[in-house]
């Protein structure tokens, strides 16, 4: 379905998007801390989200 090279640069790609996006949310945190109040519970609501549709994937496949 896809290539080794396709696989590594996917792997290479997620690893270092979430590592620049956490650094970014890190610092941005720091400086206003007033915009990410809460943010906690939106992260939450997607991971359930996303866990529903994974789940209703499986159970429909």
């Amino acid at each position: 379905m896809f290539s080794t090279g396709q696989i590594i640069f996917g792997i290479l790609f997620f690893i270092s998007f979430t590592c620049i996006i956490t650094y970014m949310y890190a610092t941005d945190r720091k400086k206003q801390p007033d915009y990410f109040r809460g943010s906690y519970k939106i992260l939450l609501g997607f991971l359930i989200a996303f866990m529903i549709l994974l789940g209703m994937k499986f159970l429909t496949h």
